[in-house]
């Protein structure tokens, strides 16, 4: 069974990571067979639409216009690829992906994408972990859920941001985190799913959790950065 971490609130002021600050558009794609191939570890970002992704994930870097939030929810189909790091030796790219659930999208359209999530998180080697964002307010849903089942296979880690915390005060705050976590450990057990899952609130008006977000994103790229090279036998040895 996973275990479900907390994260605890930033204190202020708030230091912002200076990697996430590097981030740079780096390539769009639509399709499984377009994705590009780094060899970088990707952190993917995914939610509901309106949940707030583009706006934490522009709050993260300190960009204002990193990632566009559709002015139509759920019609967004394309990954959008940012490159974090040295220009010259990136260490890592984040994967805005589509949102998802948004009624007014086409049947077909949504099976579509959940299809298309649920392939990218089962197959997508690079992956090394997912945030899912979802409204602190709303709580999770069965399509959010949906998501351990497709990862478990990977054993990928799941940190998942409880946005718009602002809306909520103390209590409220506390009772939202408790119920999404039970929801997650609950089904988690279900699929199977035994990778880290960690939970936190933030909001991106109140900066609330982000250095929490900044670290866990740090540490899982520094994670699956590849070693160094061990010297050949020659360097080694000077006089051989």
């Amino acid at each position: 069974m996973a275990n479900i971490g907390n994260s605890s609130r930033s204190a202020a002021p708030v230091r912002f990571s200076p990697l996430l600050h590097s981030a740079r558009f780096l390539v769009t794609s639509s399709a499984m067979d377009n994705l590009p191939t780094t060899g970088l570890p990707e952190i993917a970002f995914v939610g509901r639409s309106n949940a707030g992704k583009s706006t934490a994930i522009n709050t993260l870097c300190q960009q204002r216009q990193l990632a566009f939030a559709s002015k139509t929810p759920g019609r967004t189909q394309h990954i959008n690829f940012f490159a974090v790091g040295p220009k010259d030796q990136p260490s890592g790219l984040l994967v805005d992906l589509p949102g998802y659930g948004y009624a007014a999208v086409a049947k077909t359209d949504k099976k579509r994408w959940q299809l298309f999530l649920a392939h990218y998180l089962a197959e997508r080697g690079p992956l090394v972990g997912l945030v899912l964002l979802a409204d602190s307010r709303l709580g999770l849903t069965d399509i959010d859920l949906s998501l351990l089942e497709f990862m478990a296979p990977a054993s990928v880690p799941l940190h998942v941001l409880l946005t718009k915390a602002d809306k909520l005060n103390r209590q409220e705050g506390q009772r939202a985190a408790q119920a999404a976590r039970d929801q997650l450990a609950q089904h988690a057990q279900a699929v199977g799913m035994t990778a880290p899952i960690s939970l936190q609130l933030f909001s991106a008006t109140k900066l609330t959790g982000i250095e929490a977000a900044s670290q866990l994103i740090e540490s899982w790229l520094a994670e699956r950065r590849e070693p160094p090279q061990p010297p050949t036998a020659d360097a080694a040895d000077p006089g051989a």
